[in-house]
Formats: structure tokens, sequence, C-alpha cells
């Protein structure tokens, strides 16, 4: 049977979003039909992630489930993404029911493959890395928004952090010519985009392949400049590639957001060190500072990992004190979990799983309170929203603010993919609501309330 329809379920960062949009645009201008559900589909696609724990578990489950559905039907299953990377031929070794296993270098050949094992039948896994310094284009991108797009500017890392499996299933760094990425932008800003994430697994580290020689910061102020373009933001940058020119041009680019996320890890500087991460304590907290004295009063986020091996309570206590010191508008934490070929599977002096368990339940308490004073603060406040759509919850719209902020309230019809002000009546460690107090705007500069309210001393909120 020749697939005619296809369903793509993603697991994963922004990166895997988008790739999974890419796919299912590759698809799309082969005349397939994107379905809401995989009963609909002749093609199901799992686009993977292998940075959380467990990953590989959760693909063969899933697969698993589709076991029946696939005897029913007889769709045709693939596996995409970075646990297709890693596992390659084992996965059609260990699973009957996966056909075709793509790996991250090999997904601009997804309809070639896809009608190969259609032609020929039989299973194929194609996983091989290119050797081009930049990574291929791909025009067909089939976006779930239609307000914010995310834009590819490089991918792979050519750090090593002894706990990330990146450079194995992503690669080294490739960069996009700056004139490619330009270009992209502009065609998004023509169809009706406000707002670009700039994406790339070490994003700021990047450095234009072109005659013009850019590096982010050059890029960024050019991106923020694209007519039609109102927001900019970027994930996720390494502290180590975080210089002061990039702090300069967030500063003085109205359009670039006033958040920026800044993934440390950890507090302690022995476990930075076993880490490998490439900075210490001190020079963090000197761009971190740099970062919160700009005018703009920016937001910022970070990732943490709790219990990595030989992580001593006091370890653990430098990372909460961080937060402290730092007052993080939001925290993605996790329990280590050793990925495979990590330089830190040969490390000792493992933590307990129990003792990680409390460690990330007693950090993640910690930043919910944060979280509730932060946005506490924002009560009678006027915010500007980018409406995304309509709210999960009670309200009638979802939005976030210039700082990530997320925002659920009522208003009048029609905003969908408009700018609009809301008062803030109420909140919780997430999210902010309240009411919308004018018709939408069309807005070509401004500083909102929020831009300009002073953030307070974080002694008030150390425990």
């Amino acid at each position: 049977m020749k697939a005619k329809t296809f369903y793509i379920e993603t697991f994963g960062c922004q990166m895997n979003e988008l790739d999974s949009e890419k796919a299912a645009g590759l698809l799309h201008a082969r005349g397939l039909c994107k379905v809401a559900s995989p009963a609909e589909a002749d093609l199901v696609l799992i686009n993977t992630c292998s940075v959380r724990e467990k990953a590989e578990s959760k693909v063969y489950t899933r697969l698993g489930e589709l076991k029946r559905l696939k005897k029913e039907r007889g769709l045709l299953v693939g596996v995409l993404g970075c646990v297709a990377q890693q596992m390659g031929e084992e996965m059609l070794e260990r699973s009957s029911v996966a056909d075709l296993v793509v790996g991250t270098h090999r997904l601009h050949q997804l309809p070639d493959l896809v009608q190969q094992v259609e032609e020929e039948g039989g299973r194929l896994a194609q996983t091989f890395f290119d050797d081009a310094p930049a990574p291929m284009e791909i025009e067909h991108v089939l976006r779930e928004s239609r307000v914010r797009a995310y834009v590819t500017i490089m991918e792979g890392c050519d750090k090593s952090c002894t706990f990330c499996i990146v450079p194995f299933t992503r690669g080294r760094e490739r960069n996009r010519p700056s004139d490619r990425i330009l270009d992209e932008v502009h065609r998004l800003a023509d169809e009706g985009y406000c707002e670009i994430l700039l994406l790339g697994q070490n994003v700021n580290s990047y450095a234009d392949p072109s005659p013009c020689g850019w590096k982010f910061p050059r890029l960024l102020q050019a991106v923020a400049q694209v007519p039609g373009i109102r927001r900019v933001r970027f994930t996720s940058p390494h502290p180590i590639d975080l210089s002061f020119e990039l702090i300069d041009v967030i500063n003085d680019t109205p359009t670039v957001c006033d958040q920026v996320h800044l993934p440390v890890q950890s507090g302690s500087d022995r476990v930075l060190r076993r880490m490998k991460r490439l900075y210490n304590r001190q020079f963090y907290l000197e761009r971190v500072r740099a970062l919160k004295r700009s005018p703009r009063n920016i937001a910022l986020s970070t990732d943490i990992i709790v219990g990595f091996p030989g992580e001593t309570r006091q370890d653990f206590r430098d990372t909460l004190s961080l937060m402290d010191e730092l007052g993080y508008d939001f925290v993605f934490s996790f329990k280590y979990s050793a990925r495979p070929r990590t330089p830190a599977l040969k490390l000792k002096d493992g933590v307990p799983e129990e003792e990680k368990a409390a460690r990330l339940l007693e950090l993640q308490e910690k930043q919910k309170q944060i979280q509730l004073l932060l946005n506490q603060r924002y009560l009678g406040q006027t915010v500007e929203v980018l409406v995304e759509g309509e709210a999960k919850t009670r309200w009638r719209w979802s939005g976030r603010t210039s700082k990530n902020k997320i925002v659920n309230f009522d208003g009048p019809g029609g905003l969908m993919g408009r700018f609009a002000w809301v008062r803030i009546e109420g909140f919780g460690p997430n999210s902010l609501h309240g009411m919308g107090v004018s018709e939408p705007i069309e807005i070509k500069e401004l500083v909102t309330t929020e831009r300009s309210a002073p953030r307070s001393d974080w002694l008030q909120i150390r425990r």
C-alpha cells in the first residue's frame, strides 16, 4: 500500500519539534496529507529524543502500542531523531514494528526512504553523518503555529560535557550561512509570522560559514531588524559563549525579547569541573549580573541536573544558594541519568536514586516558591501579550509576554496571532491570568509596563 496520509509524534526539545515540522513539510510536498491520529494514518513517524531518562524504553513502548494498529491497517512505521541515530540497525533488530529508522543527518531523504521501503519491501535504517560544513537546507516546512516560527541556525555541538549525548546524536557543529537564515526569516515575515525562535544545540557559538563571517550577536541583530518581525528569542546558549557583545545587542535591540535561557546545570564548581562545563560559578555569575544590569529587566531561566556522579550534599546546597541569589523565572530540572557513550558513564560515586529524587523534589519546591513570589508582583500590572491560541483553562485566550510568561485571559474574539494588553488579576507558579483591557492593537515599537518594572531585592525570598 502506498502511503497517502501520515501522523508524527514528537518527543523532546524545540529542535525536535522543528524537525517534525520539516518532516511534515517534506511529506506534504510529495502529496501526503497530515492527519490528527495514528488511526487515520498510512504512515506513522515517531520523532525521538535521547536526552531524557529512559528515552529508548519509551520509544520501544510506543512501538509496542502501535503493533496492533500496524497489523490491522498495514501501516508503515518509522522512527526519526536522536534515538534513531543512536540505535540505528539495532532498533530494527529489537522491534518488529519499525520499518524505517532515519538518523538526524538524513531527514532530508525521508520521502525517498519511505518510497524505497514501499516499493522494495523490507526494512531500512539510514543513520550515517554528513561531512558537509552546513546543515542540509529544507525548503518545505509544515509549521504548527501561525504565530511563532522556529528557525535553525546551527546543528550539533563541539563541546564535551561529560553528561551529554548530543555530539553523538547530532554530530559536530554545522552552521547555516547567514544569507539563508535571513532569507527564511524574510519569508516568514511575509507569511505573517511575528515571532522568531532561533535554534541551535549551542546557539550562541554560531559562526557564519559565508564570506560575511558573522558571529551570533551580529546575526541576532540582523534577524531582529527584519520588517514585520516583532519578537526574537534564541535557545539554547552555552554560558561560555555568552559574550558582553551579545548582552549589548540584547540591550540595544527592542525586538529581542526580555528573556534569556542560560543553562547552568550546577551551582557547584566541583560538579561543574566533573561535567566539563568550561566555566565556574563566578564566571556564570558575572554574565548573569551583566544581564541583570540591563535596563530592560531581563527574565532568566536555566537547566539544572541533580544527582550528578559525586555530587555531595554540599554541592547540592551550592546549587540551591545560586537559585536564591539569582531568582530564576523558570528552571528545567532533571535527575541525572547515564546516557550511552557519554564520558560520565566512567565516573564513580553515583548518587542513590532515592537521594536524587529527594534532591529534585527539594529543588523544585524551592523554585515553585520563587516563581510564586515573582508572579505575585505582576498583580495589577498591564502587560503586552502575543496571543498564541485558545486557553486550555477556563479562560478564553493564552499567550506569552516578552519575558516568556504564560498569560491566560478573557477578551474579545479575533485575537489569535495578535498583540493585546492584559491586566493581571491572578497568578500561579507557572502562569499569570487576567482580563484584556483594550481591543487588539498593532504594535511597531512598544515599551511595556512589564519591561520597565524594577526587579526586587532577592534577599526577600531567601530561606
